[in-house]
């Protein structure tokens, strides 16, 4: 999972059922969700439409709400956990670059609820190989709370993906 230390020495407190990968896991998703969330609050300014508006606004109210469970979930096994901005610093499956965020930014209407649902949809599969990683990893997400949660984002942002490309359809029908 590169691109998701920096956060420091990471240790395992002996008779710990977590490995380093869960907590690199749940570091790096509070930096993949916070850029999410960023996204999604361009929504409203970029004049998107009703339902794309729905879909963006739906994506900041969960994932907010699954930093603060990653967050505490960290803070409760004495690892450190990153705050919103982290996402500037870390690189993973998914995220944006620089330049597809001013090119997010920099569109309006129907061009923004394009490139929202386009590159969002490549944001959530960015999360969905970072939990294939973390399953692929020896020993990783057997621990109870990164296994649910785990689980949760891919059946979640599975689904989402299904409706930004049925969305995403409808935008190219027109």
């Amino acid at each position: 999972m590169a691109g998701m230390s920096g956060h420091g020495k990471i240790t395992i407190p002996e008779g710990a059922i977590y490995t380093v990968a869960d907590v690199e896991f749940m570091q790096g998703m509070i930096a993949h969700h916070a850029q999410a969330i960023y996204m999604s609050r361009m929504a409203e300014g970029h004049g998107a439409n009703p339902r794309v508006l729905k879909m963006a606004n739906k994506i900041d109210q969960s994932q907010v709400a699954e930093i603060r469970i990653m967050q505490e979930w960290l803070r409760s096994n004495g690892q450190v956990a990153p705050d919103t901005s982290s996402w500037r610093t870390m690189m993973m499956a998914g995220m944006l670059t620089e330049a597809q965020l001013k090119e997010l930014d920099a569109a309006k209407g129907v061009a923004f609820d394009r490139a929202f649902l386009t590159l969002m949809i490549q944001h959530h599969e960015g999360a969905l190989q970072m939990v294939k990683d973390l399953f692929a990893t020896p020993r990783a997400g057997q621990e109870v709370d990164v296994s649910v949660f785990a689980n949760d984002v891919v059946t979640v942002q599975t689904a989402e993906i299904g409706v930004m490309r049925q969305l995403l359809a409808q935008l190219s029908d027109k």
